[in-house]
């Protein structure tokens, strides 16, 4: 079976002819039947790997929900949702997002009406389904995908994952995707399979290397007391392989109200004690995301920024999903060049031309310092990661290293030129814990915590009762 002229007329429009690596490795034993796991770099055109067979069987025999789709993260299934609807634009292709943080009377209504692909985070896809009074099912679904395979197939998710095994037809296929393969989809590509079932195709990447060849890969030795000042010089001072990606903001029109300035905070509105003593806006970096552990960093990084007239805009899960959708169309729009995340950023998201990211907190698995860098350097274009290493950092770059296959080669910044704004930063500092101080941020998080524990507590009863849940 091949690609419909409709689907391959779609695909043009994308400016699509040649497959990927791992399009073209996939999408043969998908249409013919077979179950897949599929292991390939970020930016390499997994989605339309296993969105083009979705759409070529949907079209022969369109009917209710034909397809579910699981992500670990909300703005990936926005992501993969958009994706599928521009594909599938010929065929009327309806589609779903089923996420947290959304209206769920809203979504059970949308599910009511059969669309033909459901894209969903595992939580809140078997929270409807409990709730449930027959008005949908997934007994008819004839693909589930697991996109991020790694990061769903672990404990956080073997609850829900493991409900939904059970929901689900057992005479479908199944496919998982995945940028890294841990023991975990190890298993699943080893695991006997069901009587008449056959096991699943495995395409594993050819390149040893996790990272892109036209990554640059850096680390700034930084004292931790004065990170900030360094950050903001090295905004203001990028590589200069870089500086062809700056991007103007789009010029506020009559009718784009608030949304034309979103960067402006409280933090903004005290023009008089503005941390700059220059009026002057600086010169505004490359596209650029700068990747925090912890919500309270993001939020925190954003006002300062902010603060010293960096425009910037924050994504993080203590944002709701609204402030997390605004915060990405503002970026991939340019009307921002800085986008402040936590690792909810990291996994999946394609943005063109991200010129930099940037580490703040080096992450304590090496694994996901390949999700965060590999938001740059996409489809063949060339990037740069940098990380700020501090003196508790050097076990973490270590086992980065260790990961990647190559050493991180070291960057020095002026000293002297960095200091000359500690005034400012430090001023800019002080405005930003006073803004998050002042805000609703506190409440934010014990709500998360409180969530956080009754989650935790959920998981350790499952593991109590159960073995891991796979396919």
């Amino acid at each position: 079976m091949g690609i419909s002229s409709v689907l391959v007329s779609a695909l043009a429009k994308m400016s699509i002819r040649t497959p990927t690596e791992i399009q073209a490795a996939c999408i043969p034993p998908l249409l013919a039947g077979e179950d897949c796991i599929g292991n390939a770099k970020t930016g390499s055109g997994k989605t339309i790997a296993f969105a083009l067979p979705i759409l070529q069987k949907l079209s022969l025999d369109p009917y209710g929900i034909f397809a579910l789709v699981l992500t670990p993260t909300r703005e990936l299934a926005f992501q993969i949702s958009e994706q599928f609807a521009v594909l599938g634009a010929p065929l009327n292709l309806r589609t779903a997002v089923v996420v947290g943080g959304m209206d769920i009377i809203a979504q059970a209504l949308e599910l009511g009406n059969r669309p033909h692909v459901v894209v969903a985070t595992p939580g809140r896809i078997v929270d409807l389904l409990k709730s449930s009074s027959g008005e949908w099912d997934l007994s008819r679904v004839k693909f589930l995908v697991l996109d991020e395979a790694d990061r769903l197939l672990t404990a956080t998710f073997a609850p829900e994952l493991s409900y939904l095994f059970e929901v689900l037809p057992k005479e479908r296929q199944t496919c998982l995707f995945t940028a890294t393969l841990t023991p975990a989809v190890e298993r699943v590509a080893d695991a006997t399979p069901r009587p008449g079932k056959q096991k699943p195709f495995v395409h594993r990447m050819t390149a040893a290397v996790e990272t892109v060849e036209t990554l640059k890969q850096h680390f700034i030795l930084v004292p931790s007391h004065v990170r900030e000042a360094y950050l903001y010089y090295f905004l203001c001072n990028p590589p200069e392989s870089t500086h062809h990606l700056r991007r103007a903001a789009p010029e506020p029109s009559k009718h784009s109200g608030k949304h034309s300035k979103p960067s402006k905070s409280k933090s903004h509105k005290k023009k008089k004690s503005s941390a700059d003593d220059d009026d002057a806006e600086p010169t505004q970096p490359p596209p650029t995301m700068i990747f925090c552990t912890r919500p309270r960093t993001a939020a925190y990084l954003t006002h300062l920024l902010q603060t010293l007239k960096i425009r910037a805009t924050a994504l993080h899960s203590r944002l709701t999903q609204r402030e997390r959708l605004t915060s990405l169309a503002l970026f991939r729009a340019s009307v921002v060049p800085v986008l402040v995340s936590t690792d909810v950023g990291a996994r999946g998201l394609d943005i063109e031309d991200v010129a930099l990211v940037i580490n703040w907190d080096v992450p304590a698995e090496p694994e996901e310092y390949t999700h965060r860098v590999g938001r740059t350097a996409r489809a063949g274009r060339g990037g740069v990661a940098v990380s700020f290493v501090t003196e508790r950092d050097e076990e973490r770059v270590l086992a980065v290293e260790e990961r990647i296959g190559t050493k991180l080669t070291e960057l020095e910044l002026p000293e002297g030129r960095v200091l000359e704004k500690l005034n400012a930063v430090a001023t800019a500092k002080r405005l930003a814990n006073m803004e998050l101080h002042d805000s609703d941020f506190g409440k934010r998080e014990e709500i998360h915590k409180i969530k956080r524990a009754k989650r935790a507590a959920d998981v350790q009863e499952f593991q109590g009762q159960h073995c891991a849940a796979l396919p």
